[in-house]
């Protein structure tokens, strides 16, 4: 059996690569699709709402259908589900205002979100507070006044202050109650240990979720390293077919990149390396290798045998 409700942390864990498939729009949100990528034989399924359609009642069908089918073969309950969600992150009060498609999404009992179009740092925090239900501190500002004290009149901040090390730390999360009765069953847990799971991974080392950010823009690459520090992060990648446009590129550049895509890469990769959060990139069957030896850990790409080779070279256990 599966350590993990989450395969894709329990993989992290391990410094071993990760891999996923599903389409970027049109993925098709059914309980029949659910169990037959229940068999997949990537490590997370991609679910494409930044283009695809927000479809809720097909996300919990698909769901269910990967548990009528389930287990994996590696023990665990269901493959990650990672979801797109289509709001930008241009700035916190963009998140904030679009807060509800996190709590719609979480609700039907997925393991993980990725913020597209992230910016600024400050809405990055208001991604992962939004996830997060309130009763888990981990990060949190200690100077926030208490609930009591909210409640006596204390005025509670939207951000948290800063650390010894002058990292911002986080607010308060604002996931409410009321989809822990759809989520939890998905994950086989009883709601109140749902509740306390469904945190982020690695800020809590007893967390399931996985959150992410794409950096698309010259702004999000500007910004990548402050972005990149936020806590609650687990992963974070370029955004090459957005970037490219903003730049003049027509089509999308292949690699090798043209130098300023490039640049950027190299800058988000270090910054992840500095703060200990995955680097999502596509990989080929032939730099697959080459990729995991920089630091690639969460590979795009749809291709089994680059997934193959990866994990052959990673000298991975667990069962595909």
């Amino acid at each position: 059996m599966g350590k993990r409700i989450n395969r894709c942390v329990e993989l992290l864990e391990q410094d071993q690569a990760i891999y996923y498939d599903g389409p970027h729009s049109g993925h098709v949100l059914t309980s029949a699709q659910g169990r037959i990528d229940a068999m997949t034989w990537a490590d997370y399924m991609n679910v494409g709402m930044e283009h695809g359609a927000f479809d809720m009642t097909g996300l919990a069908d698909y769901m269910r259908g990967m548990i009528e089918a389930g287990p994996t073969r590696s023990g665990h309950r269901t493959p990650t589900v990672i979801v797109e969600a289509p709001v930008n992150g241009i700035d916190a009060a963009h998140v904030r205002y679009n807060a509800w498609q996190f709590r719609q999404i979480l609700g039907r009992g997925v393991h993980g979100i990725l913020l597209c179009q992230a910016e600024s740092a400050d809405a990055v925090r208001a991604f992962v507070e939004s996830c997060r239900y309130p009763h888990n501190t981990l990060g949190i500002d200690p100077k926030i006044p208490s609930p009591l004290a909210r409640m006596q009149g204390a005025v509670r901040t939207t951000d948290g202050g800063t650390d010894a090390d002058g990292q911002k730390l986080l607010g308060i999360g604002t996931r409410g109650r009321g989809s822990e009765a759809t989520a939890a069953p998905v994950w086989g847990l009883p709601v109140e240990d749902y509740m306390d799971r469904c945190d982020p991974w690695p800020l809590n080392p007893n967390g399931e979720l996985l959150l992410g950010v794409k950096l698309e823009s010259p702004e999000g690459v500007a910004n990548c390293e402050e972005i990149i520090a936020v806590p609650g992060l687990g992963f974070a990648e370029i955004g090459p077919g957005d970037l490219s446009l903003s730049l003049g590129y027509r089509t999308i550049p292949r690699e090798p990149y043209p130098n300023e895509m490039q640049m950027a890469r190299d800058r988000i990769l270090a910054a992840c390396r500095k703060h200990g959060v995955a680097f999502l990139q596509s990989c080929t069957d032939d730099n697959i290798i080459e990729r995991i030896e920089e630091g690639v850990r969460i590979v795009a790409g749809h291709s089994e045998t680059a997934a193959s080779r990866g994990r052959a070279h990673q000298r991975r256990t667990m069962p595909v």
